[in-house]
């Protein structure tokens, strides 16, 4: 049986060095902190290179409001209130994630290259750092080179539940990997197929 072991501290300033020596699996944060906001502590966390996954807690419901909390590099986002058991459920499942074993043998596709076995990825001779969903998103397109894979398939594989939200999850994790794979002028690898979902193929 997994043991968890819960720390609590009051404020996004002191809860930065735990984070450092304490190297947890997940951190659930909340918005609004004192001395500290959640999107200031998710990009210390980024500034650190910290890939700790983070479930991000808000009152702030607004469509934009969760693409500015996604954007800031939290991999998940619960809008309150919420039934205790979606946020045990929540947590579960990005354990799980986190925790998955996924099949390390390095494999490429046309100048694509995936280490799952280090997280590492490249395009071409360059480096691509990517963050735990991110690495996991493009994996599992990876793993299915030319085949199209649908919104609803992508989202419960990746995000590990049956997911309840809104797409537009989905939609910003693409776009933050096509800045990333796009970034040295690359073409496009990631296309999209309207109405129905994704595919990891040349143009």
């Amino acid at each position: 049986m997994r043991t968890w072991k819960f720390l609590q501290p009051a404020t996004g300033l002191k809860a930065l060095p735990i984070v450092n020596n304490q190297k947890p699996d997940l951190i659930v944060l909340d918005w609004m902190m004192p001395e500290m906001d959640g999107l200031e502590f998710i990009q210390r966390l980024c500034d650190e290179e910290d890939q700790t996954v983070v479930l991000m807690l808000t009152a702030r419901d607004a469509i934009a409001n969760r693409v500015e909390g996604l954007e800031s590099g939290a991999d998940d986002y619960l809008v309150k209130p919420f039934a205790p058991a979606e946020l045990v459920a929540r947590v579960h499942a990005m354990l799980r994630r986190v925790n998955a074993k996924p099949e390390n043998q390095k494999a490429s596709y046309a100048d694509l290259t995936l280490d799952p076995s280090t997280r590492e990825a490249w395009r071409g001779d360059m480096a691509v750092s990517l963050t735990v969903t991110e690495f996991k998103l493009l994996h599992m397109l990876q793993r299915h080179p030319r085949q199209v894979l649908e919104r609803r398939q992508i989202l419960n594989e990746v995000w590990g539940y049956d997911f309840g939200g809104d797409d537009n999850v989905l939609e910003i994790y693409i776009g933050y990997l096509r800045r990333k794979l796009e970034a040295g002028g690359d073409p496009r690898l990631i296309q999209t197929v309207r109405g129905v979902g994704y595919v990891l193929r040349e143009e």
